[in-house]
């Protein structure tokens, strides 16, 4: 049996890729808000936005935990066309739920099929990211661990569709992003105890990328997009900037007449 290391550079994969959680929550809760308080064009712009950060922030979170699990005795590398497949997974699910959310007329009803669809996605994504590794052995998982994975994952997507939906404030924004954080790095890290290795010792050479020629990467540049987009909607004015700037025009307007 290979002995499995989660954190072979101690706190920091954790630590950030729980930072990249928090702010892909934090910055899709925002987008969602800006989507409801519109219509047509701008709020399905709005809403994709916010699977796109959403989505990213969970990828990037899974990957860069990655970065820091080692197996005794062998190698690691890592499938590309399924590393890219599992980021569009996320991606597609977490629109699917936002969607159901930001157009659903019965929002009880939307928040629960949201909540489920995206819940089961991310685990596929978390899943499939994982069939994606390339190892000299055999890989079982605990049925217990990736169950109570399957929960945590279902049970944060609805969490984050709720707070989509009834939380307005920065402040509580940001408090909903820190624990929507916490609950999707828990459904990585069960997922990972549920893993064991049977190691194979073999000179051969592993199939895919490396995880710092592929997944590092990849990673660097999808988080650039997320600080990217979160100076975009900070700097995008809001509903009420919207309309309290059309109101002081009124004025403006009519004594020019």
């Amino acid at each position: 049996m290979g002995h499995l290391d989660h954190a072979a550079f101690g706190w920091l994969t954790p630590a950030l890729s729980y930072a990249m959680a928090c702010i892909g929550a934090a910055l899709g809760l925002r987008c969602t808000v800006r989507a409801l308080a519109t219509t047509g064009r701008a709020r399905r712009n709005w809403l994709i936005t916010a699977a796109s950060a959403i989505g990213t922030g969970i990828w990037t979170m899974h990957f860069v935990a990655m970065l820091g699990f080692r197996v005794g005795g062998t190698d690691i590398r890592y499938d590309v066309p399924l590393t890219i497949l599992s980021l569009v997974v996320a991606m597609v699910v977490v629109c699917a739920g936002v969607f159901a959310v930001g157009y659903g007329k019965d929002r009880n009803r939307a928040l629960l099929v949201g909540g489920l669809t995206t819940g089961l996605g991310v685990a596929s994504m978390h899943y499939l990211g994982m069939a994606a590794v390339r190892l000299h052995g055999d890989v079982a998982y605990d049925p217990v661990l990736v169950g109570l994975s399957i929960v945590i994952a279902v049970v944060a997507a609805t969490a984050a569709l709720w707070a989509g939906l009834n939380i307005k404030s920065p402040r509580a924004v940001t408090l909903a992003s820190l624990v929507m954080g916490a609950a999707v790095s828990s459904m990585h890290y069960s997922g990972m105890f549920a893993v064991s290795v049977h190691v194979s010792p073999s000179g051969a050479t592993l199939p895919g990328a490396t995880a710092m020629q592929f997944i590092f990467p990849l990673a660097v540049g999808l988080g650039s997009y997320l600080f990217i987009t979160s100076a975009f909607v900070a700097l995008s004015p809001t509903a009420d900037e919207r309309q309290a700037s059309a109101t002081a025009q009124r004025p403006v307007e009519s004594a020019a007449r």
